[in-house]
């Protein structure tokens, strides 16, 4: 848990920017994180934001490999060029987004990688925030292997037929039958995308399908109320969800 740790503890972490073979054969950046121990480590790959492969789930990544996950986080936006974050997430937008099967398929690439690696424990969760929890409670569905999901207020879980696009051709929530991992949801109670209607209605879908899921709602918290960069950002509700998804991977992935 936070601040939990012991002051005689030693080691530190190892984290940069590698490439790696993404979904469709191609070299995408990625950005891990790791304890620099033997291990072995649960792992999380981390679903980047509509805002772009940025530095915010840079540090995430980095917190992740503080407490002891291998954390990485593959840039979904190669295909769509070079520059700042929001430079690339503006070529995104304007090419439409990138497709689900884009995602699933660098999301399987990454999965496969941290597999791979020495001080892996075999056990991988997956995460993501706004339109990445969406993001990986399609991933958690679509690719098997992972051991758990968060979905940080997911937008677009829920979304009618007339809103699907060659881009998202499904809406994640009609894939509640095949979730097949425990799930961790994080909301905040003045949001409007996803608002507390649309929570409820993916939470019936997963009671419907006997599917195990736990969800947290916060009060006087909004979208994106992690996002300490932002005027969104609220603290108390912040790092008690931080807490709340490190203990859920911690049971489901150690």
């Amino acid at each position: 848990m936070w601040n939990a740790f012991s002051t005689d503890t030693l080691g530190g972490i190892v984290a940069g920017v590698s490439m790696m073979t993404g979904g469709n054969g191609s070299q995408i950046h990625t950005y891990i994180a790791r304890p620099d121990g033997d291990g072995p480590y649960p792992g999380v790959v981390m679903m980047h934001h509509a805002p772009g492969w940025d530095e915010l789930h840079r540090e995430l990544a980095r917190r992740f490999a503080a407490h002891g996950f291998i954390a990485i986080v593959p840039n979904l936006y190669e295909q769509f060029g070079q520059g700042t974050p929001v430079e690339v997430a503006a070529a995104a937008r304007a090419a439409g987004g990138v497709s689900d099967a884009s995602v699933v398929g660098d999301a399987q690439a990454a999965l496969n990688l941290v597999k791979e690696m020495p001080s892996s424990n075999g056990k991988v969760g997956v995460i993501g925030m706004c339109s990445a929890g969406r993001h990986a409670v399609l991933v958690a569905t679509k690719v098997p292997g992972f051991s758990a999901v968060a979905d940080l207020w997911g937008a677009d879980v829920v979304m009618p037929p007339d809103r699907l696009t060659p881009q998202q051709p499904q809406a994640v929530i009609d894939m509640t039958p095949d979730l097949n991992v425990p799930l961790i949801g994080l909301f905040g109670n003045d949001d409007r995308s996803p608002s507390p209607d649309q929570v409820d209605q993916h939470e019936q879908a997963l009671k419907d399908n006997g599917k195990p899921y736990v969800f947290y709602r916060y009060d006087g918290a909004g979208h994106g109320f992690f996002y300490y960069d932002r005027p969104q950002y609220r603290q108390m509700q912040a790092m008690d969800g931080w807490d709340k998804v490190e203990d859920f991977f911690n049971q489901h992935l150690t």
